[in-house]
């Protein structure tokens, strides 16, 4: 059984102060558990070197919400990969579904960001996930099919063995809706499918495939326990020590119970 992993996505919140206090909660709640589970905080750029800072000295890693499409140059208020693995940063999401929807995201845009990440050495968490039309249409399988070949099938197999995925059906996130274990699981166990004829069963098995949407505290041992979720991408949950413990706690027992 391969170690569970845990990303905290904080979206656009907390002040610097709120910041540096919840960066400090986590870490001293991680402080001696001797963890399996990956854990790792993606807060707002402002924020990266303050994590990069604790996470010297604490459990996690850190993570960047987005990159460039963009090596460098003339291309302003953009953020390259280059920067964030300077920073010390070592994971950054791509292809979040607010990405998509609020700044026209394509799939080969993020094609474009996944390569510039694993060229600075860093590893891509990219996102996939239907929307609810898609859903009650049946097409949600074809809709994360189409979004994972454009997005990561043209790496070689060495590469893709780099990459996260994070399936997030869309109409869960932040609606308080959540997939049901076993739509998380019936996703979860076809993507698993589409790397296994692409890449082999080996790589398609020791892939990362993680479940966001409205995962909590209450929910997350049920989701985790499933055979082919590796663990989740979180969001609200994340922005209180408390409650992102709690679910890095389920995915240590349900390592355990795996």
């Amino acid at each position: 059984m391969k170690p569970k992993m845990v990303i905290g996505n904080w979206k656009m919140n907390k002040s610097f102060e709120e910041a540096d206090d919840l960066i400090i909660a986590i870490g001293e709640q991680l402080s001696g558990l001797k963890l399996k589970t990956g854990v790792v905080l993606c807060p707002p750029y402002l924020y990266l070197e303050l994590a990069t800072d604790h996470a010297d000295e604490a459990d996690f890693s850190v993570g960047a919400q987005n990159c460039s499409e963009y090596k460098n140059g003339a291309v302003t208020g953009e953020i390259s990969a280059e920067m964030l693995a300077q920073l010390g940063v070592e994971f950054c999401i791509v292809g979040h579904s607010e990405r998509r929807k609020f700044f026209h995201e394509s799939n080969q845009t993020i094609a474009k960001k996944v390569d510039l990440l694993l060229e600075s050495q860093l590893v891509p968490v990219v996102c996939c996930g239907e929307v609810i039309e898609e859903r009650k249409s049946n097409q949600h399988f074809e809709v994360v099919e189409k979004q994972i070949k454009e997005s990561l099938f043209h790496l070689s197999k060495e590469d893709f063995e780099s990459v996260v995925i994070a399936y997030e059906p869309v109409w869960a996130i932040g609606t308080g809706e959540t997939a049901t274990p076993e739509q998380a699981e019936e996703m979860h166990s076809f993507i698993r499918q589409l790397i296994e004829k692409k890449y082999g069963t080996e790589i398609a098995y020791s892939a990362y495939i993680l479940y966001g949407g409205s995962c909590n505290a209450q929910n997350a041992l049920e989701l985790f326990t499933q055979p082919n979720v590796d663990g989740g991408l979180i969001g609200g949950a994340s922005l209180k020590a408390n409650d992102f413990v709690a679910i890095i706690e389920a995915a240590e027992t349900a390592i355990k119970e795996n």
